[in-house]
């Protein structure tokens, strides 16, 4: 069986993306399903290219048992949107840039990440950067929860 390719993306891959990388990582290996996908995160801007996630990220994961230390920030490529089977931007801002970036063909492939939390209000997962760490928290709240939704989708 193929693998399914995942990319999450944010805007400097410092913060929301790794963590959706790190948090769906770790519920496909707490499933036992982690040989079935392939996961990665990028940013849409170069901003942090090379850099490891937020301290700030990483300290809120590894609180909540999920390991960052080892990604490290890359901006999204044009191959990208030829490889991955799903691109789930975190943000509607994200979403416009990834969908104005790619080939008409490939849109189908470009979601928003909490459209899989349908019982959240919220459409987009705030960027924690300029905030302290409730924001942290929260959006690792969000992103447990449209990560589940996300493995239910797929696997339907």
């Amino acid at each position: 069986m193929k693998p399914i390719k995942v990319l999450f993306v944010c805007m400097g891959n410092i913060c929301r993306s790794p963590t959706a990388e790190g948090v769906f990582n770790k519920l496909l290996h707490d499933k036992k399903l982690s040989d079935r996908f392939i996961v990665d995160s990028a940013g849409t801007h170069a901003y942090h290219v090379g850099n490891e996630p937020d301290i700030r990220s990483q300290q809120t994961a590894q609180h909540r048992g999920v390991e960052l230390s080892a990604i490290r920030s890359r901006q999204v490529t044009e191959t990208d949107f030829a490889h991955f089977d799903y691109i789930l931007a975190m943000d509607s801002d994200n979403y416009q840039l990834l969908i104005n970036a790619s080939p008409s063909e490939q849109h189908h492939k470009i979601n928003r990440f909490l459209d899989y939390a349908p019982a959240r209000k919220e459409s987009d997962v705030p960027d924690p950067y300029y905030g302290g760490q409730n924001g942290f928290n929260d959006v690792f709240d969000l992103i447990e929860e449209a990560s589940q939704g996300f493995l239910h989708a797929v696997l339907k």
